[in-house]
């Protein structure tokens, strides 16, 4: 059982029981719903056709920052150099259930 979301420009495939790291988002009492479903499998090799009302509810495990990244830009022959850091901040959320078409997904 799996289901493809999309979340902070990006999209993940998540199954229930995982953890993932996503870009930080809005959520309330240390639960997210995502409703921006873009599949969703409940058998091997078959998706489902209908996804109106499908939606993923996981939970907040920790905040944090990533690793840091270097930009460094370089013009040559011109001196001109410029380094830049940058850490972008997560959420790191534990996917707790799958609702799809009346039927629910959990851990098994």
């Amino acid at each position: 059982m799996y289901a493809v979301i999309r979340t902070g420009g990006k999209q993940y495939l998540v199954s229930p029981g995982e953890k993932l790291k996503i870009e930080t988002t809005a959520h309330e009492n240390g639960n997210i719903e995502f409703s921006d479903i873009l599949a969703v499998s409940g058998e091997e090799g078959k998706f489902e056709s209908d996804l109106t009302g499908a939606k993923v509810l996981a939970s907040v495990v920790a905040h944090g920052r990533g690793e840091k990244i270097l930009v460094f830009k370089l013009k040559r022959k011109k001196q001109y150099k410029k380094m830049q850091g940058h850490r972008q901040n997560f959420v790191e959320v534990k996917i707790n259930e799958i609702l799809v078409n009346g039927k629910s997904f959990k851990e098994a």
